[in-house]
């Protein structure tokens, strides 16, 4: 072999990269590992607010029962690779872990940097050789062996291994660039579009309230009276709109929308709270405490900027005594915090979307082994497939598990 002939090389280094490159490298294969990027990993620093979540705390069904549907596609991935396999993976290099009450799974040190290091020991290790700034520019296949064309050369090899990500962060380098590739190979792009992404509003209040941080809501978006999703977790108030982990995880829905205009955010302010509960509350306190601004009673409840909102969007003054609440005040009020509702515009799209929907068609792609049904020895592993989950880790241990197979299978 040339230092152009290769048994196996990865296209993109990150999460899924990276793990494939190194599993197929420590199975004896002779690997390369392209990068476009002056550094590897670039998606792994900027994850977790730079913490990098590298899985949740559950096991393989709840893995699997977070991507809905699709997430069946997972199994084979996961029993190669599991959540215990991720984090031993990452303690055995050095980087302990920690779980948070939300179920994420962090490093101690909460640096995100110190999981890419312990991936770059492993890879160093492992014999596997890593290129950066070598951009690819095409894929092709003769008599069975694949030609792949960069900024440089042409470099050859038996088995290709696509993990060049979406089109999230794209300031990140991923482009979209591997979809080309993929549908150059005949396989089927499902339209890609931005998931995890925060969402816009055009409501002045909610500018007003920008910086505010709710640690528990319901949110529902609606078209009309149908249901498009709905979760329950941590937002915050925007200067553009909505954010936080509770948006993001509906977002899909609004960038899959083909009239974002058309829907609207329902939150439920206090989902632990129920309505007569509520109505009880606001009853005693307008003779309990006749003589204190409303804004002041519900500050039992809600943040006092929050507070003033909500009776405003009720038609009650800020400066309202809680003295002789009708019935009917009572439950606009109740209304107004078990149901704010706010009309959205769209989201902040890919630019700021941690994860993109869409991709490379999975039924085109064998989940036991992520070969390509249409293109023997073309393999495919992380958010380059159509395969996308919700804020918490499962988006990496996605790319961690069908990395690590692709590395397995080549």
């Amino acid at each position: 072999m040339t230092d152009d002939d290769w048994e196996v090389i990865v296209l993109g280094a990150g999460a899924a990269g990276l793990m494939a490159a190194i599993h197929a490298a420590e199975r004896g294969r002779r690997t390369l590992l392209l990068e476009k990027n002056k550094k590897p990993g670039v998606k792994i620093l900027m994850s977790g607010g730079t913490r990098c979540n590298i899985t949740q705390a559950t096991d393989n069904r709840g893995i699997v029962a977070a991507f809905g549907p699709s997430g069946k596609f997972l199994h084979s991935a996961l029993a190669a690779f599991s959540v215990q396999d991720t984090i031993d993976f990452f303690e055995a290099e050095g980087v302990p872990t920690k779980t948070e009450e939300t179920g994420k799974i962090f490093p101690i040190s909460n640096k995100a940097g110190d999981v890419l290091n312990a991936l770059l020991r492993r890879l160093g290790r492992s014999g596997a050789v890593l290129s950066l700034e070598e951009p690819v520019q095409g894929v092709t296949i003769t008599d069975g062996i694949f030609a792949v064309q960069t900024s440089r050369r042409a470099r050859n090899a038996k088995r290709v291994i696509l993990t060049t990500g979406g089109q999230s962060y794209p300031g990140s380098g991923t482009t979209g660039d591997g979809y080309r590739i993929a549908a150059g190979f005949g396989h089927t792009i499902v339209t890609p579009r931005p998931a995890l992404a925060p969402v816009i509003c055009e409501l002045p209040w909610v500018a007003e309230l920008r910086g505010l941080t709710l640690p528990d809501v319901g949110v529902t978006v609606l078209e009309g009276s149908n249901e498009l999703a709905h979760r329950r977790g941590s937002l915050l108030f925007a200067h553009f709109g909505l954010s936080g982990p509770v948006i993001l995880d509906v977002s899909r829905v609004v960038s899959g929308h083909p009239s974002p205009r058309l829907l609207r955010v329902e939150i439920d302010l206090l989902p632990a709270s129920g309505e007569i509960e509520l109505v009880e509350f606001l009853r005693d306190e307008s003779v309990r405490s006749a003589k204190k601004q409303l804004a002041v009673v519900l500050a039992n409840y809600l943040p006092r900027r929050l507070c003033d909102i909500v009776l405003e969007n009720t038609g009650l003054s800020k400066d309202r005594r809680a003295a002789a609440l009708s019935k009917d005040e009572r439950g606009r009020l109740v209304e107004a915090i078990k149901r704010l509702t706010i009309p959205i515009t769209g989201t902040l799209g890919f630019k700021k979307a941690e994860v993109t929907a869409g991709g490379v068609d999975l039924g085109e792609v064998d989940s036991r082994n992520m070969e390509s049904k249409l293109m023997p020895g073309l393999f495919l592993a992380g958010e380059v497939l159509d395969l996308d989950g919700p804020i918490g880790g499962y988006n990496f241990q996605a790319a961690w598990s069908t990395g690590w197979l692709a590395g397995g299978s080549v």
